[in-house]
C-alpha cells in the first residue's frame, strides 16, 4: 500500500516545482522531500522523475501517478472533514419505546424531520426489557423505559413522570368496584403491572387483575381501547396512549382519588459519546414529555 505522506510530499513538489519550496510548504527539509520521492520510485520500482541538475520533469509514470493521486488526496481530505463534522439535524437517529411513549412522541419527531430532512428518525415500539436490550448492544442511539435498567452496559437518567389513567366507557361515571367487576378488563402486555399500580392504590378490594373477568386482549397500544369505546371492557393505560386514542367520544378517562405515575427513564449506551443529532432529539423529546 502506496504511503500518503510520501505521496502528498510527491503531488506537492509536482504543484510547487521545486524542491525547496516544497519543503517550505510541508514543513520539510529538502533532504526529507527528495527522500519521499526516492522512496516512492522504489516501492513502484519505475522512475517518477526525469532529474536535471536542480531540474526535474514527469516521466510518463510520473505523469500518472500524479493524475490518480491528485483525486485519491482529495478523497481522503474530503473523508477527514465528513468524519470531523457532527451536524446537529443530519443523518439517522434510532430510537426506542414503549409504545404509549412513542405515540406521544414519533409525531412530534416527524415534525422535526420535516423541517431538517436530512435527519433521519428511526423509531421502535418495544416493551421494557426489548428496549434495555438494544442499548445494551448499541442496536438503538437511544431508548425510553419506564423502569430502570439494570444493566451495567445502559445508563438511565429520570426525564419524566408518566400518569396511569382508569379508562370506562364514556358512560361509566363512577368507576366503583362493582362497575369494574360488572365491566371486565380488557389487558394488555403491562396490563396487570399497571392496574397493580393503580388500582391496588385506589381499591382496597384489589389484589390481582386476575380478579376481573378477562374480556379482551391486545398487544397494539393504538388498539387497546377499542373495545373499551364499545362498552367491552376497562383498561389501565398510560396518560399518552389514552390522549393519542382517536375515539375519546367513546371512553372517560378516570383520575382516582390516589394518583400513581411511572418514571420515564432516557437511556442511553453508557460508554458511548451522544452524536449532535442524537443530542438534538432528546432535547425535543424532553420538550413534549414534560409539556
Amino acid at each position: 500500500m502506496i504511503n500518503t505522506t510520501w505521496l502528498r510530499s510527491f503531488c506537492t513538489l509536482v504543484e510547487v516545482g521545486h524542491f525547496t519550496r516544497t519543503a517550505e510548504r510541508l514543513h520539510m527539509t529538502q533532504s526529507g522531500v527528495s527522500q519521499h520521492v526516492r522512496k516512492l520510485e522504489e516501492q513502484l520500482g519505475t522512475e517518477l522523475l526525469v532529474r536535471q541538475g536542480k531540474q526535474f520533469s514527469l516521466s510518463g509514470a510520473g505523469e500518472k501517478l500524479y493524475a490518480e493521486a491528485r483525486d485519491i488526496l482529495l478523497a481522503l481530505s474530503n473523508l477527514e472533514q465528513t468524519v470531523g463534522e457532527d451536524p446537529p439535524y443530519e443523518g439517522t437517529v434510532r430510537l426506542m419505546s414503549p409504545g404509549s411513549v412513542g405515540l406521544k412522541l414519533y409525531p412530534h419527531l416527524l415534525s422535526l424531520q420535516s423541517k431538517h430532512p436530512k435527519l433521519i428518525i428511526d423509531y421502535r415500539f418495544a416493551p421494557n426489557p426489548d428496549v434495555e436490550k438494544a442499548i445494551a448492544e448499541s442496536t438503538v442511539d437511544i431508548g425510553f423505559m419506564t423502569a430502570k435498567s439494570t444493566l451495567a452496559e445502559v445508563s438511565c437518567t429520570p426525564i419524566a413522570q408518566e400518569s396511569l389513567l382508569l379508562v370506562t366507557p364514556a358512560t361509566v361515571e363512577e368507576p366503583d368496584w362493582e362497575t369494574l367487576m360488572t365491566l371486565g378488563f380488557i389487558d394488555h402486555p403491562d396490563g396487570s403491572h399497571h392496574a397493580g399500580l393503580l388500582l391496588g392504590a385506589n381499591y382496597t378490594e384489589f389484589q390481582h387483575s386476575s380478579l376481573f373477568p378477562r374480556k379482551g386482549f391486545s398487544n397494539q397500544i393504538g388498539l387497546i381501547l377499542e373495545p373499551v369505546s364499545l362498552g367491552l371492557g376497562f383498561a389501565v393505560l398510560p396518560a399518552h396512549a389514552v390522549e393519542a386514542f382517536e375515539k375519546s367520544e367513546g371512553i372517560k378517562a378516570h383520575r382516582l382519588s390516589h394518583p400513581v405515575s411511572e418514571t420515564l427513564y432516557l437511556s442511553v449506551p453508557r460508554n458511548r459519546s451522544l452524536q449532535a443529532r442524537m443530542n438534538t432529539v432528546i432535547a425535543e423529546a424532553k420538550r413534549w414529555l414534560n409539556g
